[in-house]
């Protein structure tokens, strides 16, 4: 995500319209208090295939097929589940490669729809579904301080805000993320130096909130499994003094962070 305006706010009425990709299903309703975390629709992504070939998986011949076979056409099977066999003196089977539900069963072949969790759409930020999109999502809206980023690695979470930086310039290290952090947004300087991300990773920590993010960061902060935002840009820039400002004197409250 790039944004191009940023809002540094103190006060505000922040209204999110959380929409799904495709259509789905909306899972709150109108009127609803929703946590950041909370889903608000979630929808069926293109299911991945696998053709089976029972003949050569068991090694006998195509007439015998039928009676070495275990399961039916809309069964739901779990990975390593046995599909067909014991054949011979080796006990040879077929087993499923993946979770998922048997599909059709035909010819000594067998179709495997592989299990495929659904997409979800997070509320985002705390607040109360004031409307909703039929089959995409709803609108969340809240009253609170606003600090919108340039940059976010797609993620969401929420925590008690920690603050780390003391001047707008600082420089965010390893050394400063210490395991009193654990489960916590952590407001920091400058990050040039990729073990800080993955230290913060392996606290973890809840979120991260940097001033600017050196550029050639970029394809491990968005592997970092966090939220991170970036509020400057990227390069060694200070923050700046309004969010500075709101942040710090933040400290210790619940947010939500919104990297998406």
């Amino acid at each position: 995500m790039l944004a191009p305006v940023v809002h540094v706010l103190p006060m505000t009425r922040i209204r999110r319209h959380r929409l799904l990709p495709i259509t789905g299903k909306v899972l709150v309703r109108k009127g609803q208090t929703v946590s950041a975390l909370d889903v608000i629709g979630e929808a069926n992504q293109n299911p991945k295939h696998v053709l089976l070939d029972i003949t050569r998986g068991l090694g006998v011949n195509f007439y015998e097929i039928d009676q070495h076979i275990q399961r039916n056409a809309g069964d739901i099977v779990a990975e390593g589940d046995i599909l067909a066999g014991p054949v011979g003196w080796g006990k040879r089977v077929v087993r499923a490669p993946s979770s998922g539900r048997i599909i059709l069963y035909g010819r000594a072949k067998m179709l495997l729809e592989e299990e495929n969790p659904p997409q979800q759409v997070l509320a985002g930020l705390p607040g109360e579904v004031i409307s909703l999109i039929p089959g995409r999502g709803a609108v969340v809206e809240s009253t609170g301080a606003l600090v919108q980023g340039v940059w976010g690695n797609d993620q969401i979470n929420a925590g008690m805000l920690r603050v780390l930086i003391k001047k707008v310039e600082d420089i965010l290290t390893v050394e400063q993320l210490d395991i009193d952090l654990r489960g916590s947004v952590v407001f920091g300087g400058y990050c040039g130096d990729e073990q800080v991300l993955r230290a913060a990773a392996e606290l973890p920590l809840k979120g991260l909130i940097l001033s600017s993010l050196s550029a050639t960061l970029i394809p491990v902060a968005r592997e970092t499994p966090l939220p991170i935002i970036v509020v400057e840009g990227f390069g060694l820039l200070p923050m700046n003094s309004s969010a500075f400002n709101l942040l710090v004197t933040s400290e210790s409250r619940e947010i939500a962070i919104n990297a998406e």
